[in-house]
């Protein structure tokens, strides 16, 4: 089982985004997603998205909001992602070059144009609309077969 987080970050009607494009085997290879990782053993989920994002952007997030926890069943093939899902308005410091990928920041119309997985364009809509959630996505073969969501 593994434990992450994922933050979009908005500022002036963008959003940040990271275009998964350096690394050799992985399983977001092209498409776009928020920053986020594994939480290390002892730390909060809290602790973990500000460690990630400022890992993989040099932005240091401040009172990122819990938006939505979502469940996707063995997404690797091998083992079930439990994803906590955050935004965050208030960041400090420079973006600086990330080895998983580039980062971009995206007009907020132009998300939809993004390669997204399929769930992340349900979910990027949730947070829009509502305060939290909880949701399971289900995958087969990159794509997305059924979810169930908890508004």
């Amino acid at each position: 089982m593994k434990l992450t987080t994922l933050c979009y970050i908005e500022k002036d009607g963008k959003m940040l985004f990271l275009h998964r494009n350096k690394k050799k085997n992985d399983v977001h290879k092209g498409k776009y997603i928020g920053l986020g990782g594994k939480l290390e053993p002892g730390e909060s989920p809290d602790e973990c998205v500000i460690r990630e994002v400022k890992e993989e952007s040099g932005l240091e997030i401040k009172h990122p909001v819990l938006r939505g926890v979502m469940t996707f069943p063995l997404f690797d093939g091998v083992e079930d992602w439990y994803t906590f899902l955050y935004s965050a308005h208030e960041f400090a410091g420079e973006i600086s070059e990330s080895d998983e990928g580039e980062l971009h920041w995206v007009e907020k119309s132009d998300v939809e144009r993004l390669d997204l997985w399929e769930g992340d364009r349900l979910f990027l809509d949730w947070m829009k609309r509502y305060e939290f959630f909880s949701a399971k996505f289900i995958y087969k073969d990159g794509q997305l077969q059924e979810y169930t969501v908890n508004i």
